[in-house]
């Protein structure tokens, strides 16, 4: 938000908590910053949060707004003369592969004096913790349409995006967590995410200390849907720091 074209009460709100940028997050764990997803805004996003390093990065799904500023890695392939490791699940990496043939194909070579990302791909497999990078994470699978997107989990944390249903036996996965950040698109259903009041039934269910509602559209504002939820319930905005 604001979106292209909209004079609506939202896109030109003053409130800076009501201009967004496209949906991602920087985790920092185990000494290491991981990345959540490649959105095409990467590059601001970077800049904005003064980041100067990226051991990985962990996908969610390969849809454009979470992959499309993937090109933005190869600063720190560069700067730190090696490959950024990528994870996720194995439909999104393969998306990656062949989306972005010029970085993945060992045959598309820089040209001398100039570089391409260097990245590698690992899979996970959902439902079970994993070393990522000296980090142990668990990646959730959910259904998003008819593609498979991972949530993820890290100690107390998880950062669930794009998911149209949390079903039991995600709820289970994510019992514990301290801090829940959730999807909810707007008020009404929506056929690949949650709404949300579909979301505040979830975060119920689940009973995180704090639940922190992202990839909102411009349907509601920041301080209006913030003065309709519940307690322990909230809108996300851009630049927010979670501890957990």
């Amino acid at each position: 938000m604001p979106q292209v074209g909209c004079a609506c009460a939202v896109c030109t709100s003053t409130d800076p908590r009501d201009t967004r940028l496209r949906t991602g997050a920087l985790l920092e764990a185990g000494g290491r910053t991981l990345l959540i997803d490649s959105p095409p805004e990467l590059r601001l996003q970077l800049l904005r949060a003064g980041v100067r390093a990226v051991d990985g990065v962990l996908y969610t799904h390969g849809h454009a707004d979470h992959v499309n500023g993937i090109d933005d890695l190869r600063i720190f392939s560069v700067k730190q003369r090696a490959h950024v490791p990528l994870f996720g699940p194995p439909a999104t990496l393969e998306h990656l592969r062949t989306s972005f043939d010029y970085i993945f194909n060992p045959a598309v070579q820089a040209v001398t004096g100039t570089s391409k990302p260097m990245l590698t791909l690992t899979p996970l497999t959902p439902g079970t913790w994993q070393d990522v990078l000296g980090v142990p994470v668990l990646p959730i699978a959910f259904a998003h349409g008819p593609m498979t997107v991972y949530g993820y989990r890290v100690g107390d944390l998880a950062y669930v995006t794009d998911v149209q249903a949390v079903p039991q036996e995600g709820r289970a996965l994510l019992a514990g967590v301290r801090a829940l950040v959730l999807n909810a698109l707007w008020w009404r259903p929506h056929p690949t995410h949650l709404s949300i009041p579909e979301a505040i039934e979830v975060a119920r269910a689940v009973g995180a200390e704090r639940t922190y509602l992202t990839h909102l559209s411009h349907e509601t504002g920041h301080a209006e849907l913030a003065a309709r939820l519940p307690p322990g319930i909230e809108p996300a905005w851009d630049g927010l720091i979670l501890e957990a």
